[in-house]
């Protein structure tokens, strides 16, 4: 296991199998069967590309990487507070569940029941599906099928309804809606923060009342959204 976690540089690597079997020097068969069972208890993640470092082994420093992102999206999240006058937050995705880290907004933030440190049901959120529809379908379902509790009489509890929705979500440059599925009377879209290579740290979103507009304010957290990946991971 060390040697395979050694093999990532970045935490936002992506490797094949190849890949790290070249690097350790270990037999590609005993790779694979190390590698699967990382994947298993959350140490690497499966994706499109190959593997990546999964919950588990981000958790490493993690405190790090949440600073970083609060500290890139801060300015940004209040200067889109003050142009829409909604509430903004900024989460990450844990397991199944979005993590608020930060929450800022005027006299409409009082109205929306969440609060930061706590955590919401991922398929029930905009936050959860912007930043669960860059994840293979499987590794969605062993997220969030089974779990996929009703917080509203809007709530989608089907997996498959979900992945149709994961999908529009990529249709439209990563832009996630939802009204009244988590709390009721509450809307809100939202876009993930991600890595020049695709991973996702990250998620904004804006919030209000459920007869919202949400389609004339997403290009702004769409925006917002790729500033911070632009603060975070600078180009040459």
């Amino acid at each position: 296991m060390s040697l395979i976690l050694d093999t990532f540089p970045y935490r936002t690597s992506r490797l094949t199998l190849d890949d790290v079997a070249r690097a350790t020097r270990l037999p590609r068969s005993t790779a694979h069967r190390i590698i699967e069972q990382m994947v298993r208890v959350r140490w690497l993640d499966r994706t499109n590309s190959g593997y990546s470092l999964g919950p588990r082994a981000l958790r490493v420093g993690s405190n790090d990487d949440t600073n970083a992102l609060r500290s890139a999206a801060a300015p940004l999240l209040h200067a889109l507070m003050l142009r829409t006058g909604m509430t903004v937050h900024l989460a990450t995705l844990d397991n199944g569940q979005v993590w608020f880290l930060d929450k800022m907004g005027g006299h409409s933030a009082t109205s929306v029941p969440s609060r930061v440190g706590a955590t919401a049901p991922a398929h029930a959120t905009a936050l959860g599906k912007a930043m669960l529809a860059w994840l293979m379908p499987e590794e969605v379902d062993r997220r969030v099928a089974g779990a996929m509790a009703r917080s509203t009489a809007s709530t989608i509890t089907d997996i498959n309804l979900l992945h149709k929705q994961l999908g529009a979500v990529r249709a439209r440059n990563g832009i996630a809606f939802e009204r009244g599925e988590c709390f009721d009377d509450i809307a809100c879209t939202a876009v993930a923060v991600r890595t020049p290579l695709n991973s996702t740290i990250g998620a904004i979103s804006l919030t209000g009342k459920s007869d919202v507009q949400l389609d004339r304010v997403a290009p702004l957290v769409l925006g917002i959204a790729r500033q911070v990946t632009a603060a975070i991971f600078p180009q040459p």
